[in-house]
């Protein structure tokens, strides 16, 4: 079985992000890039389901500037066997929908069965990617997933949901994302990056996959949110209520 794991580039969790001066986006100038740690949850994921023989081939996947071999490098650092670049022009801004496109091509092209990646990426949140896949290529899937154990040809998932965990079944092939809770990703060792760079690294563009990448959706302004205002300390309960009541204005 091969699996499909698509990474995203995104800046490092610990950097606080700043919205650039003229609004137009965030501003990633000598900051530092990292994996989407969801993404890197999915890579853990898809080589420990190796390890255990229920898979035979990990392919990192991921679409963006050439700067994201980088980030393909880790995910076979970590333990994927081989990857795919889908380059794309510096200006271009990938959004869930374009990159869907892209991933559906390159399951036709790979003829993988399953496909493990994050819930969401870090920077734009949307949450949104792993399902539109799942819709364009007619397959199941289970999103926010906690527990994955892989069959001949089901795929048993427990997911979080807000009144606890549910279990389902899907029939193979399948989309799954991953969740905080499914894993912890091993830290990875010099060795393995040695090894990593020795892995083949194949660089596509979306018109070879006959996608065109094009945004839908126009970003018009990107905001810092506004400075929360210092706490105050109230006397007695009576003071509170007062203050919730006449200030707040949420009683």
């Amino acid at each position: 079985m091969k699996v499909l794991v698509p990474v995203k580039r995104v800046v490092d969790y610990n950097v606080k992000v700043r919205a650039k001066s003229d609004g137009s986006g965030v501003d990633i100038a000598n900051v530092k890039m990292s994996m989407n740690p969801f993404d890197e949850i999915a890579v853990e994921e898809a080589v420990r389901l190796k390890e255990k023989g229920a898979v035979t081939e990990v392919v990192a996947v991921s679409c963006g500037v050439a700067a994201c071999q980088e980030t393909l490098r880790t995910a076979m650092a970590i333990g994927a066997d081989r990857a795919i670049l889908v380059e794309t022009p510096a200006e271009l801004e990938l959004q869930p929908l374009a990159v869907a496109k892209l991933l559906k091509a390159l399951v036709d092209k790979e003829g993988a069965q399953l496909v493990v990646l994050g819930k969401q990426a870090i920077d734009d949140d949307c949450n949104q990617t792993g399902q539109m896949l799942a819709a364009l290529l007619d397959w199941p899937q289970a999103t926010f997933a906690s527990k994955v154990e892989l069959s001949a040809d089901t795929a048993t998932v427990t997911r979080e949901v807000d009144g606890g965990l549910e279990t389902l079944a899907l029939a193979l092939p399948a989309v799954i994302t991953t969740d905080l809770r499914l894993n912890e990703p091993r830290y990875v060792t010099l060795p393995n990056i040695m090894k990593a760079k020795k892995k083949p690294l194949e660089t596509l563009n979306p018109a070879a996959l006959g996608v065109d990448a094009a945004p839908r959706v126009k970003t018009l302004t990107v905001q810092e949110p506004p400075k929360r205002a210092a706490g105050i300390k109230v006397a007695d309960v009576a003071a509170l209520v007062d203050k919730l009541k006449n200030e707040a204005k949420v009683i």
